[in-house]
């Protein structure tokens, strides 16, 4: 897909950014691979792409921005690639929670976390806890994270409603699954970026991705900067976004 060269200028009357951005951060290992550097490299430097591009959200006014860190798949990955992608995780905590809690940022976590081992599930506790009162944009951070489990989770718990005598089966309607969902009291994604290429979701966000609009880039996530996240925006500025009628509607 061809991207323009830079998004719009935010100026009176002319678009502004997305609230909710949504990123699945792709290729660090095909970006490593092409260099002749081991995967470990490729998730290091995708740890320094993310931390510019945390800052970058906030200089162009994104409210909600939410990566995909590491899906409930993953796990099928080798014991030593996930074993790196901890150690990143523990330090990415480490070294940029300050950061993030000193320029506002709320962080939020979504997943599932009970077959955690303690000293993650903790990480995860301490970023949420510290952040929680921030007023600023809104990191949130998919971890062990699976879109149709997370779907199957919130039925399950309107079926319990229903058992238990609490709910009707007839009043189940979209809002009251969605608001079983992880993201419930976050806004579905307006756009949802994947990069290296690859042109599927991948599990992610299956249920409040229903109108967001899809921007697959060519660039490896590593090399992902501001200028390619400009570019992303200025093609969701592109599209008329109807959310199934026939005229084009803003979301404020």
């Amino acid at each position: 897909m061809s991207m323009p060269d830079a998004v719009p200028k935010q100026e009176a009357g002319v678009a502004t950014p997305p609230v909710h951005v949504a990123i699945i951060m792709d290729g660090n290992g095909r970006w490593a691979a092409a260099r002749g550097l081991p995967r470990r490299e490729g998730h290091r430097r995708g740890v320094e792409a993310l931390r510019n591009i945390v800052k970058a959200a906030g200089e162009i006014g994104i409210k909600y921005l939410t990566i995909y860190s590491f899906s409930s798949e993953n796990w099928s990955r080798p014991a030593d690639e996930i074993e790196d992608l901890m150690g990143l995780l523990k330090r990415f905590v480490r070294n940029d929670l300050a950061d993030l809690h000193k320029n506002d940022i709320r962080v939020r976590i979504i997943g599932e976390r009970a077959s955690l081992k303690p000293d993650i599930h903790a990480l995860l506790d301490e970023a949420e806890e510290l952040t929680k009162n921030n007023a600023g944009p809104t990191l949130v951070v998919a971890f062990n994270y699976g879109a149709q489990q997370e779907i199957v989770e919130a039925a399950r718990k309107l079926a319990e409603q229903v058992a238990g005598g609490k709910l009707s089966p007839a009043e189940i309607d979209v809002a009251k699954l969605s608001a079983h969902l992880l993201t419930h009291d976050i806004p579905d994604p307006d756009l949802i970026i994947r990069t290296s290429g690859e042109q599927r979701l991948s599990n992610f966000l299956l249920w409040q991705a229903a109108y967001a609009e899809l921007v697959f880039v060519p660039i490896h996530w590593p090399d992902f900067d501001k200028a390619a996240l400009e570019a992303a925006i200025g093609e969701f500025h592109k599209r008329e976004r109807r959310f199934g009628g026939l005229t084009a509607k803003a979301r404020v």
